[in-house]
């Protein structure tokens, strides 16, 4: 069974994603851990500790999805890798996904432990990035990179995430975002053994 703490970001990620911040209660949270309300706040400090934990536990997992081995051989095998386990990470914790990369929470800002946590997985993210760019490459270069391969995969999960795409099933799209990012990264490569 699983511990108190997890049964209770386990609830909240499940009503933020059916009710967004307004279905985020500490009593609605305590109902659906099955927890009393004062043991929620015994492991967290109200609703902002708890959209902590959430932020952090889904940039943990996002820094966790894209920490692959990296193959200087071949860098677009990396990110591709990288790329996929985004893709499960963002389908699989679909809740976090839209706390942490969604539209901005109203009375939500992330506290400073909170804040660092995104910074691990974007640096994560370009270390696997940065391998498709010269050695010399500044760190403007390594994290515009980086964004334009991220801005790829986002946009389409955004999609994805979208009442429309339930039309167009998962396995499509995530062809589609693969096929994306590998063009990009081909285009890059291109572009660097050029210069």
């Amino acid at each position: 069974m699983k511990n108190s703490k997890e049964r209770i970001l386990l609830a909240a990620s499940k009503l933020f994603l059916n009710g967004g911040i307004s279905a985020l209660s500490v009593r609605a949270i305590a109902r659906e851990s099955n927890l009393s309300t004062i043991g929620i706040y015994s492991h967290f400090n109200g609703k902002q500790g708890i959209l902590d934990a959430l932020y952090i536990e889904g940039f943990t997992r996002f820094k966790n999805a894209v920490d692959v081995p990296i193959n200087s051989d071949n860098p677009k095998e990396s990110i591709l890798a990288a790329t996929q386990g985004y893709i499960e990470t963002a389908i699989n914790y679909r809740g976090h996904y839209l706390l942490i990369f969604g539209e901005s929470v109203a009375h939500y800002l992330p506290s400073d432990e909170a804040k660092k946590s995104s910074v691990a997985a974007f640096l994560q993210t370009t270390k696997i990035i940065e391998t498709l760019l010269p050695k010399d490459a500044t760190f403007e270069q390594k994290r515009n990179t980086t964004l334009q391969i991220w801005s790829i995969v986002h946009g389409y999960i955004g999609l994805m995430h979208h009442a429309i795409a339930e039309e167009v099933d998962s396995a499509h799209w995530k062809g589609l975002i693969l096929d994306t990012v590998s063009l990009h990264v081909d285009a890059l490569i291109k572009l660097h053994q050029s210069v």
